[in-house]
């Protein structure tokens, strides 16, 4: 098992101050969470009063000002942050006030200043965010790095043109910002395919070595130093490129195109298939975004395209290198660190977001925790368990669903908040087919951190037959009663054409779970849409966590010097 292929649950501050070492990481990709869609008014509205308390409710997955941004911002500017952190984040404080943008800065310059130290001298960091808060982050990034260090900002078009305001353009891009540790750092270059437009406007000529461009060989700028004539042809005003023993060297090679006119211009022979492609720039326009139905869509609200995240770990790091994630959401820069040979740490909030990333690593690449990597901040007995329950009813849910990769339901994702009133009873649901008939089945899933009784087993019985559900499962942290015990067996059993009879309501408490025991129900079930293994260029895609159509055949991944 790799040492560094871990995933962390818990707040990425204090799990980076207390977990990952300084200089032990070679690439760092970060896509912090943040409301984008909001407008500047809300942004940079006052927090101090009602109104903006009950904004911070509908939107809590936000920065907000208070106690804790206040502390961390004291600690920024008196704490052991450089003196050049501590002066900017003032200055910054000075200028928009305290409202969520300046509470997502500070927030922020706190990580990343434990990101900085994490890093390799070789190292990089991207840092994923829009133009709402970009240039702000540059300047905490300047003070971070130093502005020697920034390398640079990457155009990333996000969406399709749209009209999303009629007082504004329409906002189709994302902005990445690139640093380095030092001056020495990993930039592997890649290439796209030329364009049809391209090759037929410069590439219209052909010889027996193949087809060429013509390219001119006049300096940019006087040198007199080269103003030599070669073969009856005057030099350019401003000398030629090349030396004259370059020169000769290019006509022997039969690199060299001579005009009939003797006032005309010797140019360089461009051979077509000696070039690698259009080299990489700053604007990224060729990688779609997720659509509502692609293949890889997760469903999760800020996921990103798998072969994005290749070409930024292709490009700033090598083969057995460590890449972090310290916002890891649904897992889409460890599938590609994973998928391109590196070593990887996750970072991440939310149990629904780890237990994502072991549906995601299981299905592509066939990893299980524990053995292929670490899981560390989920509960591992019984006593973690209820400290979880008390401390986060909807996380425990969430993890106690993911011991048996039961869909959750009743929860937003990328939220810390659970959507209350829809669930019907219902925490989770494990869809199985177990016929010829194609026809989805479900196993109803209830999730209790307190006190049970045999009411909420009937209960449960009423709420499959209700939904048509072929068994329900409830889990406890308290054992069973005797009462809750007949109920449960009252119900009777779900008698599968191809796999047998299973008991209709089964009670597993988390001891039975951590020690192994699942769900009796027939073998051929899928809580998730199953990524194709690697390596066989797959395309990495799940089905969207509330619903989707069966699995269609992936598509090949384009080729990474294609940039497609």
């Amino acid at each position: 098992m790799a040492a560094d292929n871990t995933l962390y649950y818990g707040d990425n501050l204090d799990i980076l101050r207390e977990h990952i070492p300084g200089e032990s990481v070679d690439l760092i990709y970060l896509d912090p969470p943040f409301n984008s869609a909001r407008s500047y008014n809300v942004l940079f509205r006052d927090e101090s009063g009602k109104d903006s308390e009950s904004q911070i409710t509908a939107f809590e997955d936000t920065w907000h000002w208070g106690r804790n941004a206040e502390e961390t911002y004291t600690e920024l500017v008196t704490g052991d942050a450089p003196e050049r952190v501590s002066r900017a984040i003032a200055a910054l404080r000075e200028l928009i006030g305290t409202n969520e943008m300046m509470a997502y800065l500070v927030m922020m310059a706190a990580r990343l200043v434990e990101l900085h130290r994490a890093l390799k001298p070789t190292g990089s960091l991207y840092l994923h965010c829009d133009p709402t808060a970009s240039h702000y982050l540059k300047l905490v990034l300047d003070a971070i790095f130093s502005p020697t260090q920034f390398l640079n900002e990457v155009i990333w078009k996000r969406s399709y043109g749209h009209g999303d305001s009629r007082r504004s353009m329409g906002r189709s891009h994302d902005i990445i910002l690139v640093y380095t540790k030092t001056g020495d750092y990993t930039l592997n270059r890649f290439y796209h395919a030329h364009s049809d437009d391209y090759l037929q406007n410069f590439f219209r000529h052909e010889d027996k070595r193949g087809i060429f461009k013509l390219e001119n060989l006049t300096s940019p700028s006087p040198r007199p130093n080269l103003k030599y004539s070669y073969k009856g042809y005057p030099p350019p005003e401003k000398g030629w490129r090349v030396s004259l023993e370059k020169m000769v060297q290019l006509d022997k090679e039969g690199r060299l195109h001579f005009p009939a006119k003797a006032e005309g211009r010797i140019m360089r022979k461009v051979y077509l298939h000696e070039l690698e492609g259009q080299p990489m720039t700053d604007i990224w326009s060729d990688l779609p975004p997720l659509s509502a139905h692609d293949k890889e869509r997760l469903g999760y609200p800020t996921q990103k395209p798998l072969a994005l995240l290749e070409r930024l770990v292709a490009a700033s790091s090598n083969p057995g290198d460590v890449v972090l994630d310290p916002f890891c959401g649904c897992g889409t820069a460890i599938a590609a660190a994973q998928k391109l040979g590196r070593q990887w740490i996750g970072i991440d909030i939310t149990h629904l977001s780890i237990a994502l990333q072991k549906y995601r690593l299981k299905d592509m690449f066939g990893l299980e925790p524990g053995k292929d990597y670490r899981v560390i901040g989920e509960p591992e007995d019984v006593a973690g368990a209820r400290q979880l329950a008390q401390d986060d009813r909807y996380q425990f849910q969430w993890w106690a669903l993911s011991l048996i990769e039961a869909r959750p339901l009743g929860a937003q994702q990328g939220s810390r908040q659970g959507k209350k009133g829809s669930d019907k009873g219902i925490d989770g649901v494990i869809p199985f087919i177990d016929d010829s008939s194609g026809k989805p089945k479900r196993v109803l899933v209830q999730v209790k951190s307190g006190h049970v009784k045999s009411g909420d087993i009937r209960d449960l019985v009423g709420t499959v037959k209700r939904e048509d559900a072929a068994m329900g499962v409830f889990i406890t942290l308290e054992a069973p009663s005797r009462d809750m015990t007949t109920e449960a067996v009252s119900a009777g059993f779900f008698q599968s054409p191809s796999w047998g009879a299973f008991p209709r309501i089964q009670i597993l408490t988390i001891a039975d779970l951590l020690s192994g025991k699942g769900v009796a129900m027939p073998r051929a079930f899928g809580t998730f849409k199953q990524a194709e293994r690697v390596p066989k260029r797959p395309q990495a895609f799940m089905e969207d966590m509330f619903g989707g159509d069966e699995t269609p055949p992936p598509d090949p991944l384009p080729d990474f010097r294609e940039g497609e």
